[in-house]
């Protein structure tokens, strides 16, 4: 399902695919998503998983993250992790209250843990992530009794392009495994 959107300043129309129920009411802004996409780019040229992140605040990019989990040999260097401290450290905070997230996959379980724990007002993920995803996936993060802070989740905005750059990776991963 295709819509158009107008986007703001009168800029020219994008299409979008899926999901619309996410978006009315909620504020979005394609061009933080061109950004985490932009990440992701930066992470599959490091041979890394292809996941990018963006935080905004006040209209204004705080923190830009990608996956950096091979290269750090850390499991913790997820996008959204090292986003995430980055917005903090830039802003002096712990909480990132009345802050923004767009993320090219759908947040997993630490990730989404990191979220809420900073009070994240706003989530845009692009893609399911039907593995691992804490937001509507595998974990239906808002059905989870008694958690002190729910962020609003938005999916879809730029959901073929991020699943594209996910199986190109994927592929090619599959095939240097088929070449050892």
């Amino acid at each position: 399902m295709d819509i158009t959107w107008s986007g703001p300043e009168g800029s020219s129309h994008t299409t979008l695919y899926l999901c619309v129920p996410f978006f009315i009411g909620g504020k979005m802004n394609i061009k933080y998503m061109e950004m985490a996409f932009e990440e992701a780019k930066k992470a599959f040229n490091e041979d890394e998983v292809p996941i990018g992140c963006v935080i905004v605040k006040d209209d204004q990019v705080i923190a830009k993250a990608h996956n950096l989990k091979e290269h750090r040999k850390l499991s913790l260097a997820h996008a959204e992790i090292l986003a995430i401290k980055e917005a903090c450290e830039q802003i002096n905070l712990k909480y990132l209250v009345d802050c923004d997230l767009y993320v090219t996959l759908e947040p997993c379980m630490m990730c989404m843990g990191a979220i809420i724990q900073s009070r994240i007002k706003n989530v845009y993920y692009a893609a399911n992530d039907l593995k691992g995803g804490a937001a509507t996936s595998v974990i239906k993060i808002k059905e989870v009794p008694n958690i002190n802070h729910y962020p609003q989740l938005y999916q879809g905005m730029m959901q073929e392009e991020s699943q594209a750059l996910l199986k190109k990776f994927f592929k090619g991963k599959r095939k240097q495994k088929n070449e050892i």
